[in-house]
């Protein structure tokens, strides 16, 4: 192989650092690498390879023959969301015709996992929890083209049967945006006599602990990275990065994940996963339910790849390459991610650099829309109370993180 493109929809810096070291692994072997992004920008500390800025409005039919036209021997999807994933998709269609393979789940089992519906019953199949639920349906509601006039009242009766409280999520979006509440029926009225003009799926809001985890491979061979623990799911919708997230020891959950993982990996086999997914689960303290399987990498790959010693990216070039070997990923130290409103000061930035063992620390851009800057720092089983003392210091001398994140950490690591 001499050139492998890398599709991606945002700022590569969520890739930080494991996207560098993987470009830089393929500049070693002789392999050049060309970034096709369509947002962000991308300078040489981003991605050490060539660039290419593409038009947001980019279709598959012209991505896909921007990279036939550099002349790739391969290509890789690395975009989220879920929209952007189904792009690549339909790209890999068109360069798999070219032969031109791409390391991207086929087009089917994408749209099928984008769809959240279609996938609750995918996963009802595969002998997975996932919440009761109902399919609400925009155009019934909105009275577009074939009327039934009882269509509300079936899902007035519908959520009866599931229980309240429940959520509305939209079947096509993902990131937690468009979520709902709906605690009581008086909230049901409102939102069926105003529905939301795109289809959801209704479903009974399970509490419990929010987790995260990314399966990489390709048909014959998966790797379920560890379990990345994400915030705490109620009954109002939250946003994602809102709370610490953090990969680190929970013998008993870990225990309890494992069976849930074989299915999961069964179900990857059945679809034909090629690439990366990420599955969003909420842990009950009894049982993991599972709330979506994105078709894509997930949100949570840096601080799963940080904790497990592993990069998802040089593994997604190693399947372009030929070169995979899946393997067990074993959690080998603690991860934690934390996000500050504002930018991280210069001097917080030293010293958090100085005293901590930190994977990455930038800006968090959604939507073109700047969230303060997001951390990653490591550090081994044992130095809890080491790293809680230095992250103090660094408070001390800059007043970051803020108190509450700080006083987060300390709960986490020094309970």
């Amino acid at each position: 192989m001499r050139k492998l493109a890398f599709l991606r929809s945002v700022d590569i810096q969520r890739a930080d650092p494991y996207i560098q070291q993987c470009v830089r692994d393929l500049a070693r072997s002789g392999v050049e690498t060309r970034l096709f992004h369509t947002h962000g920008e991308a300078g040489d500390d981003d991605f050490p390879g060539e660039r290419h800025r593409v038009d947001p409005a980019v279709t598959p039919a012209e991505l896909a023959r921007l990279v036939a036209d550099w002349g790739a021997d391969a290509a890789v999807s690395i975009s989220l969301p879920c929209e952007n994933a189904l792009r690549d998709a339909t790209v890999k269609q068109l360069l798999d015709a070219r032969g031109i393979p791409t390391v991207m789940t086929p087009l089917a089992a994408t749209r099928a996992l984008s769809d959240k519906w279609e996938t609750k019953q995918l996963l009802a199949r595969a002998g997975l929890d996932t919440p009761r639920g109902v399919r609400a349906d925009s155009d019934l509601l909105a009275g577009r083209g074939l009327p039934v006039p009882a269509y509300a009242d079936a899902l007035r009766a519908s959520a009866e049967e599931i229980g309240y409280p429940l959520l509305s999520k939209p079947i096509w979006d993902s990131t937690s945006m468009g979520i709902r509440a709906l605690p009581d029926p008086a909230a049901l009225d409102a939102y069926l006599a105003d529905p939301p003009e795109v289809s959801a799926v209704i479903e009974e809001c399970v509490s419990g602990d929010l987790c995260s985890v990314d399966i990489v491979g390709q048909p014959g061979g998966y790797q379920v990275l560890p379990l990345c623990w994400t915030g705490t799911a109620g009954t109002e919708p939250v946003f994602t990065f809102a709370d610490l997230r953090w990969c680190g020891p929970r013998p008993e959950a870990d225990a309890a994940f494992a069976p849930v993982a074989r299915k999961l990996a069964a179900l990857c086999e059945g679809l034909g996963v090629y690439g990366s997914v990420n599955v969003d689960m909420i842990y009950t303290g009894s049982r993991y339910v599972v709330l979506e399987i994105n078709p894509r990498i997930g949100g949570a790959t840096t601080l799963s790849c940080a904790a497990s010693g592993t990069n998802t990216f040089r593994s997604l070039a190693d399947m372009a390459r030929g070169r995979y070997t899946s393997g067990t990923a074993h959690r080998t130290r603690w991860a934690i991610e934390f996000l500050s409103p504002e930018r991280l000061p210069a001097p917080a930035r030293a010293e958090l650099t100085e005293r901590l063992a930190v994977i990455t620390a930038h800006e968090l851009v959604i939507d073109g829309v700047s969230h303060g800057d997001i951390v990653v720092l490591t550090l081994a089983e044992g130095d809890e109370e080491q790293t809680v003392k230095a992250l103090e210091a660094v408070h001390t001398a800059s007043g970051f993180p803020r108190p509450e994140v700080l006083d987060k950490v300390r709960a986490l690591l020094t309970p």
